[in-house]
């Protein structure tokens, strides 16, 4: 997909202006993959806001999006991709799709994205929003612990939500020399990158966080059968449907 679609029918002249000043501040703290950056100006992270919250869309902080869950802040986006180098080509794996703001910036960034929500409203409309966008992406309602073996390996797994230690699973599915980005930790929490070697797996931390915790387990009353969510044709229904449309956002 073309970043450009995510901006060409957006007339929100001051969010355009405070998305510039929000990638100043993510250098200014750090992040410096040019990619990224740009993946971050051109991504509205405010069309993945609570209608009320969204003048508070480009400031560095979570932000509720429902059901007792958080956007992460833009730091801590930023560097889990940087960490994740994502390129152009790769097939990533998201757990936790949350609002899908992260999702689409993994998509500007070129990769093949697949992303697991187990709260089926927030993946609902996480798809919506997506595809309002016209994001490419795969979504599906289930339990991310278990990550999606059947697009394994991943070179990239970013996970969003803490967990003890990292999931067997996930580091299973990781290909070699691929990043796994997850908080670690119970009353201390770190974001950590794995890197795969092999049977070992290299560990770096990356920063002190504060995460909800990664539920195992398929959601009650969800599908046992994972079926994907796509957004991107033109046939819009219900959970594993297969969307895709343009920028009709109008709201600016």
């Amino acid at each position: 997909m073309a970043a450009g679609r995510l901006t060409e029918r957006d007339p929100a002249v001051d969010y355009r202006r405070d998305r510039r000043r929000l990638v100043e501040r993510l250098r200014e703290r750090g992040v410096g993959d040019s990619a990224v950056l740009d993946a971050f100006k051109s991504v509205r992270r405010h069309a993945f806001i609570p209608y009320a919250l969204r003048g508070r869309a480009y400031e560095d902080v979570p932000l509720p999006i429902g059901r007792g869950q958080t956007i992460s802040s833009p730091t801590i986006h930023a560097l889990s991709l940087e960490y994740a180098e994502v390129r152009p080509g790769h097939r990533v794996l998201e757990v936790g799709t949350g609002a899908g703001f992260q999702t689409a910036l993994l998509a500007v960034l070129g990769a093949e994205v697949y992303s697991i929500e187990r709260i089926a409203s927030l993946c609902e409309a996480a798809a919506r929003a997506l595809d309002r966008l016209g994001v490419e992406a795969n979504l599906v309602h289930g339990d991310g612990s278990r990550g999606w073996p059947e697009y394994a390996p991943f070179q990239a797994i970013i996970v969003g939500a803490v967990a003890p230690r990292p999931p067997e699973a996930l580091l299973s599915q990781l290909e070699e020399g691929g990043h796994l980005i997850v908080p670690v930790g119970t009353r201390r929490q770190e974001l950590r990158r794995y890197t795969r070697r092999g049977d070992d797996f290299a560990r770096e931390t990356i920063t002190g966080v504060r995460f909800v915790p990664l539920i195992e387990g398929e959601p009650s009353g969800g599908d046992r059968e994972r079926i994907p969510v796509r957004t991107g044709s033109s046939r819009s229904t219900t959970r594993g449907r297969r969307v895709r449309g343009g920028d009709r956002e109008r709201r600016p």
